[in-house]
C-alpha cells in the first residue's frame, strides 16, 4: 500500500513538473519558469557552415545556467558552450580534471535544460567521451546539439570518428587541451616551436579527415592559428588563438543561486521581468552591464578588432617561424604558410601601431 502510493505520488509529481514546464505562465503569478523555444530561431550546423563561407566571424560564449544563456541568446552569439569548464569556474576546482563523466551526466541535464529553455544559439558540451553510447547520453540527457572532443592522438582521432558516425556531431579541440594537462606540464600554450606548431596543423587536418565540423584552437600563436586556419575547409575557433580564426570563444561566469541575479539586477530579459517576484528589489542593473559587454563582444569579433595584440599573448620565434613555414611548404601547404606568414606581419604591424 505504502509503495503504491510513493508511486502514485511520484507519477503525478512528474505530471505536474511536465505539464509546468509546458505552460505559459501567467503574468500575475509569484514565481514562473521559462517558455518553450522556438526550434526555428535555433543556429543549424548548415548556418554556421555558411557564414565559415562567406567568412563572417563565428560567436562562441560558454554558459552554465539559464540565466546565462539568455544573455547569451539575446547578445545573438552563434553557439552556446556547455561543460567541463564548470569544473573550475563553477565548482571551484583547480583545472577541469576532477569532475567525472557520470557527475556532469548528473549536472548536464539540469544545466542544459537551462540553456536549451533560454537559448536559440547552436549548444555544445565541452567534454571528452570515450564511447559513441556515453555520446548518445550526452546529447538525449544533455539536450545537446554536439559535442567536443579534446586531443588528436590516434586513439582520440578514431573515437571523432566513430561518433561522427553513429550520427553526430563533433568539434575537435587542438593546441592546449585542459584535459591532457598532466602530459603537456600543465596550462602551456602550444604550437611555440617548430615541431609543436607542425603537430597543430596535421591534428586539425587529421579531426577535420575524421568528419569533426569545427577545431578549437586553444592558445597557440596567431601564425600557427592561421595556418591551420588556411588549411581547413572546416570552421576553427580561437581561444589565446589570435584573430586569424574563423571565429572565437569566450568564457561567461555569473554567479549560481537565482537571488544574487534577482538582487543584482542580472536578468533584463523580458520573459524574467514577468517573473521576477515582486518582493525582490533590484540593488543594480548588472544585467544592462553584460548584455552590452557581449554585444561589443560580438562586434569586435565579427570586425575582426578582437583579438588583438595584447590579447594574443602566445609568441613563435623568428627562426621557428620560419621552420615551421618551411615544413608547411614541405608539405604541400604553401597557402597555409603564405597565411601564417601574412598573420606574422600583421600582428608585428598592429603590436607597433598600438604601442605608438
Amino acid at each position: 500500500m505504502a509503495s503504491s502510493l510513493v508511486r502514485s505520488i511520484s507519477r503525478s509529481l512528474r505530471t505536474v513538473t511536465a505539464a509546468r514546464l509546458m505552460s505559459n505562465v501567467p503574468e500575475n503569478t509569484v514565481y514562473g519558469g521559462p517558455k518553450p523555444q522556438n526550434p526555428n530561431q535555433r543556429v543549424t550546423l548548415t548556418q554556421l557552415r555558411q557564414k565559415h563561407k562567406k567568412r563572417e566571424a563565428i560567436t562562441v560564449v560558454t554558459a552554465y545556467d539559464y540565466p546565462s544563456a539568455v544573455h547569451v541568446d539575446t547578445a545573438g552569439i552563434d553557439v552556446c558552450l556547455v561543460g567541463g569548464s564548470a569544473s573550475m569556474v563553477v565548482h571551484g576546482h583547480d583545472t577541469t580534471l576532477p569532475i567525472s563523466l557520470d557527475e556532469m551526466l548528473l549536472s548536464l541535464p539540469r544545466r542544459c535544460s537551462w540553456c536549451r529553455k533560454a537559448a536559440s544559439c547552436r549548444r555544445f558540451a565541452l567534454w571528452f567521451i570515450r564511447a559513441v553510447d556515453s555520446a548518445v547520453r550526452v546529447l538525449k540527457e544533455g539536450g545537446m546539439d554536439a559535442i567536443k572532443l579534446e586531443g588528436g592522438s590516434p586513439s582520440r582521432i578514431t573515437a571523432a570518428r566513430s561518433v561522427v558516425e553513429a550520427g553526430i556531431a563533433v568539434m575537435g579541440h587542438v593546441g592546449l587541451t585542459p584535459q591532457a594537462i598532466s602530459v603537456l606540464g600543465g596550462f602551456r600554450p602550444q604550437g611555440r616551436n617548430i615541431a609543436s606548431a607542425v603537430k597543430v596543423v596535421e591534428t586539425a587536418m587529421a579531426l577535420q579527415e575524421a568528419g569533426c565540423f569545427s577545431v578549437v584552437l586553444e592558445c597557440v600563436p596567431p601564425p600557427v592559428a592561421a595556418a591551420a586556419t588556411s588549411a581547413l575547409h572546416i570552421p576553427t575557433i580561437g581561444i589565446g588563438a589570435g584573430p586569424f580564426c574563423s571565429g572565437q570563444v569566450q568564457f561567461l561566469h555569473f554567479f549560481e543561486v537565482l537571488v544574487y541575479h534577482d538582487l543584482l539586477g542580472m536578468m533584463q530579459h523580458p520573459h524574467h521581468a514577468k517573473v521576477t517576484p515582486k518582493f525582490c528589489k533590484q540593488y543594480a542593473q548588472v544585467g544592462e552591464v553584460i548584455n552590452k559587454a557581449l554585444l561589443e563582444y560580438k562586434e569586435e569579433v565579427s570586425k575582426h578588432s578582437f583579438p588583438g595584440p595584447s590579447h594574443s599573448p602566445y609568441k613563435i620565434s623568428s627562426n621557428d617561424l620560419d621552420g615551421f613555414l618551411s615544413e608547411l611548404q614541405k608539405l604541400g601547404l604553401d597557402e597555409a604558410a603564405s597565411a601564417a606568414a601574412a598573420s606574422a606581419e600583421k600582428m608585428e604591424s598592429s603590436a607597433s601601431l598600438s604601442s605608438q
